[in-house]
């Protein structure tokens, strides 16, 4: 997970920031291997603002994937911060319940997402 870990620091550095100065990256890979990108954009609104996975996942998808690997997140702060519950909810629309989540921090490691967002809203429950 490193090199996902490095991308997502990398993203967050160009994160836009100016209410909560608050930095985050994240960086998801492909079933293929690709790897997107996302850092966190606020909006004077708040509600308009987005988060990094959601925009790394935006990107991924569409470039037409809709399979992943793994996703890594980190904080300027450097805090082991973990998505938040609707970027998990837009994870799971993708991820199974083992789907790794990384988090960078003292306290960081590896989060499966159903351990992260267990009995989460899906596909199924709509028929």
């Amino acid at each position: 997970m490193d090199d996902l870990m490095r991308a997502a620091r990398d993203a967050y550095e160009n994160a836009y920031v100016p209410y909560s100065e608050y930095k985050v990256g994240a960086a998801i890979e492909t079933a293929d291997g690709t790897v997107y990108t996302g850092c966190n954009i606020e909006n004077a609104n708040y509600s308009n603002s987005m988060h990094a996975e959601e925009v790394a996942i935006s990107q991924a998808v569409a470039d037409g994937h809709t399979a992943f690997e793994r996703l890594a997140v980190s904080s300027a702060a450097r805090d082991g911060v973990t998505p938040c519950g609707m970027c998990r909810q837009t994870l799971a629309e993708f991820c199974d319940d083992d789907f790794p989540v990384a988090v960078d921090g003292d306290d960081g490691g590896v989060y499966e997402l159903g351990d992260l967002i267990p009995n989460t809203i899906t596909r199924g429950m709509l028929d």
